[in-house]
């Protein structure tokens, strides 16, 4: 997630390396997630309250801001249920606060950061059990439509392992264009994609921003990811429209590379 200064900033982004996964760790780069407790009650609005411990081994302060925030939170249960990307508060000693609504069963937390002096992204990511009965839900269908509620939303495009590609995302409401989405975050939707089997957070962001002078405020938003590895993943959608942000969810699996030299066979793979 960027902030708007520019197309420099997306830089920080890609600090992973080529798409390599992020919030497979609790640590890295001298900087840890730390949560007031990992066992937490089921329940809406359920408290929860973490920091970031910095190399120094205090709380973290001061932190870059991308799109709008100091730390994107997102919170997802590990059969990539429930979804939620949250911005929490700080405090002045460096304690984040936010509410979530939780089911029972087990959970993932992760944090995107930029920490003032560290040279880009992190995401941090820890495991957090949530008491009650489980009941795991299969994995859903691959899907190239998303309904929520009046919405729908079409996903073109294809994720392909280690090489950049581009994911369209158009919005429609009751099957007509929407053509004046609103900026959310400085941007006209954020896209967080997950692999299935680990929660390996990828880094995607959009192309453009709301006022650029280029960025139409849809139908389509564009992004620009980079599989990890072939596998299946979840994208997760952030959209703002009449005052209210929804999520449009899908389940994606990886295709080989585009054909040369006009070989057109290689295309149907995408399809298994």
């Amino acid at each position: 997630m960027k902030n708007h200064t520019g197309h420099d900033s997306h830089g920080a982004h890609g600090s992973h390396g080529g798409g390599q996964p992020g919030g497979l760790s609790v640590s890295a780069d001298g900087y840890t997630l730390d949560v007031d407790s990992t066992i937490l009650t089921a329940g809406t609005r359920q408290h929860v309250g973490f920091r970031v411990i910095g190399p120094e081994g205090q709380p973290v302060t001061e932190f870059v801001a991308e799109h709008e925030k100091d730390l994107h939170f997102i919170a997802v249960r590990r059969d990539t249920a429930g979804f939620q990307h949250v911005h929490p508060v700080r405090d002045e000693k460096g304690g984040w606060s936010t509410e979530l609504n939780l089911e029972p069963g087990d959970w993932r937390f992760f944090t995107d950061i930029h920490p003032v002096g560290h040279d880009g992204t992190l995401t941090l990511g820890i495991d957090v059990a949530v008491a009650g009965p489980y009941d795991p839900r299969p994995l859903p269908e691959a899907t190239r439509t998303a309904r929520i509620g009046e919405y729908s939303v079409a996903l073109d495009g294809a994720l392909v392992p280690g090489e950049a590609s581009e994911l369209t995302l158009t919005v429609s409401r009751n099957d007509r264009p929407v053509t004046d989405l609103e900026p959310y975050l400085a941007a006209y939707g954020h896209l967080v994609a997950l692999r299935v089997g680990d929660l390996g957070y990828l880094h995607v962001h959009p192309e453009g921003h709301p006022g650029d002078g280029v960025t139409a405020p849809g139908p389509g938003i564009s992004f620009m990811a980079v599989a990890p590895s072939a596998g299946t993943y979840r994208l997760y959608l952030d959209f703002q429209h009449d005052g209210v942000v929804r999520t449009a969810e899908f389940t994606v699996h990886t295709t080989k590379a585009a054909p040369a030299h006009g070989d057109h066979h290689h295309g149907h793979h995408g399809h298994h």
